[in-house]
């Protein structure tokens, strides 16, 4: 098998090795996300906040042209483009807090500004950022600073999730109850952003636009589908996401393909036997 030969191979070991450990820990990151994402209807956040993020890279494009050189440090971008992405999270949050707006078209209204504006600053900066290399990030172009900084980042996240696991699970199950019963509703909708903004932000600079939307919506979709229970679902989704990836790397050392796509790959076929599952158990009901 190519995954064992590569994987022990004394060249290639020490690339690999850092993408897996990487690619464990944006599963980590995203899978329980991904379960409020699918609750909370809001499949389009990855998308809208990692598009917001370009609007991130023109501030600092166009800083760094004034005169910052401490944004020549990818350490101050990545910074500055989290704290854009999180005003960006939190103006969508005051759009949709008064159910004035729609979800979906607060994201997109604030994903087409921020794009805008992104442009306007790199051609004003006429500077040589990589935006690219920022947007669409690949795995294996991670070194073991950055699977740190992912373990670190997916620790911090679930950390939160479980300090607050209680009013944020009541909240986005029976908001008008929660909000009834005491718990801050706007308080939850603003953290869970805000969580989704550091998680994109840090996901898509190690993988990619496209594995980070992935890991935000597909693996908590197919917990909801094949789980019964809540703590069932929750174990269910770090499970798919974490399967995807391993599954997603071996595709991609056995038949040569690119290893975002490979990942998505595997997460959807996760999907469609859970909604086969899901499928099969309403058919046994009606016929029960």
């Amino acid at each position: 098998m190519n995954t064992i030969r590569y994987l022990s191979d004394p060249t290639l070991a020490p690339l690999l090795w850092p993408a897996i450990v990487t690619g464990l820990a944006i599963a980590a990151l995203c899978s329980l996300l991904s379960v409020l994402v699918a609750i909370k209807r809001l499949a389009f956040i990855g998308q809208g906040i990692s598009h917001a993020a370009f609007g991130g890279v023109g501030v600092a494009a166009y800083g760094a042209s004034l005169g910052a050189a401490f944004l020549a440090s990818p350490l101050a971008q990545f910074g500055v483009v989290f704290l854009f992405c999180l005003g960006a999270a939190v103006v969508i949050g005051m759009l949709t807090s008064r159910g004035k707006t729609e979800a979906d078209t607060a994201i997109g209204i604030v994903l087409v500004l921020a794009m805008g504006v992104g442009a306007i600053l790199l051609r004003l900066a006429r500077s040589g950022v990589a935006v690219e290399s920022f947007l669409f990030g690949d795995i294996f172009m991670v070194d073991w600073t950055d699977a740190i900084t992912a373990w670190v980042v997916a620790l911090l996240v679930l950390g939160v999730l479980w300090w607050v696991r209680r009013p944020l699970m009541f909240w986005a199950f029976d908001e008008p109850a929660a909000g009834a019963w005491g718990v801050h509703r706007r308080g939850m909708q603003l953290l869970l952003l805000c969580l989704l903004a550091l998680a994109t932000v840090t996901a898509m600079k190690l993988a990619g636009v496209i594995l980070t939307t992935a890991m935000l919506v597909l693996p908590g979709a197919s917990a909801l589908r094949a789980g019964r229970r809540l703590g069932g679902v929750l174990v269910l989704a770090c499970v798919v996401a974490l399967a995807g990836v391993l599954g997603g790397l071996v595709l991609s050392f056995e038949l040569d393909w690119a290893s975002g796509p490979s990942i998505v790959v595997v997460l959807s076929a996760a999907f469609a036997l859970a909604r086969l599952i899901e499928l099969v158990r309403a058919r046994r009901r009606n016929f029960a």
